[in-house]
């Protein structure tokens, strides 16, 4: 494999649940924290990319967890462009403990984007050089469109606080996944792990809008269909599969 991209993190008490295992929302901010080293490696942080109105949008995206890491517990993302397009590029994602065994997997695809405009723009010809490309991918997986759902048996609502905006000016997706995760009954969470998310982004959210989160059950196959709405104009914003398993008892 070339042209790939390797963070160490070592877990720590704040990114933990209350399992005592990071958090499947830990895992997103983790992924998305070597994304953004890889960036700063080129010298194309999104900082200095957001001085020129650019960021980089996540519009579809899916993990794929065996296990999560516990306290204190090393591991290594490793991360990697497999295509681009004009506007898109393809990011790959590798989770190994501190064996080198893989412990989870992770695939996005993000727009580069003009923030100001709100409009997806050419990836700078440099990005694309010094990322470079390996055509390997983490999984095969179909990032196609999601079905959404009006409605289901569980349902919240949260409000958009400044918190919850990120650099591009709207609701980053981290806050979308933590939301999901918040939707689920008690018991959901307590006897199961979420082994897979699949998940595809619509539209914007801002600050001040509430957001409604659909969640509809499907134990028997241990899968939750989950959508969420702005509560102006009901604007679809995102909708996800989730799949769980049953955790393991303990010794």
């Amino acid at each position: 494999m070339n042209n790939y991209f390797d963070k160490t993190f070592e877990l720590r008490y704040f990114d933990m649940n209350k399992y005592g295992e990071a958090s499947p929302t830990t895992i997103l901010t983790l992924l998305e924290e070597t994304a953004a080293e890889h960036s700063y490696n080129i010298n194309h942080s999104l900082y200095s990319l957001e001085q020129q109105n650019i960021g980089w949008v996540l519009i579809s995206g899916t993990i794929d967890m065996t296990r999560y890491p516990k306290y204190k517990e090393t591991i290594v993302i490793r991360t990697w462009v497999s295509k681009y397009t004009l506007v898109k590029g393809y990011r790959e994602n590798i989770i190994y403990d501190a064996s080198g065994v893989v412990i989870g997997k992770a695939k996005g695809v993000w727009v580069f984007y003009d923030i100001e405009k709100k409009r997806p723009v050419p990836i700078f010809n440099e990005i694309k050089s010094k990322w470079g490309m390996d055509a390997h991918i983490s999984q095969e997986v179909d990032l196609g469109i999601i079905q959404v759902i009006n409605g289901g048996e569980h349902q919240c609502e949260y409000l958009v606080y400044k918190s919850d905006v990120d650099s591009n000016k709207h609701v980053n997706n981290i806050r979308y996944f933590h939301w999901l995760i918040e939707s689920l009954p008690e018991e959901v969470l307590q006897d199961y792990f979420l082994k897979r998310i699949t998940a595809q982004f619509f539209a914007e959210a801002k600050y001040e809008e509430k957001i409604r989160v659909f969640s509809k059950s499907e134990m028997e196959k241990k899968i939750f269909m989950h959508t969420m709405r702005s509560n102006i104009n009901n604007k679809l914003l995102a909708a996800a599969h989730t799949q769980w398993e049953r955790k393991a008892k303990s010794a």
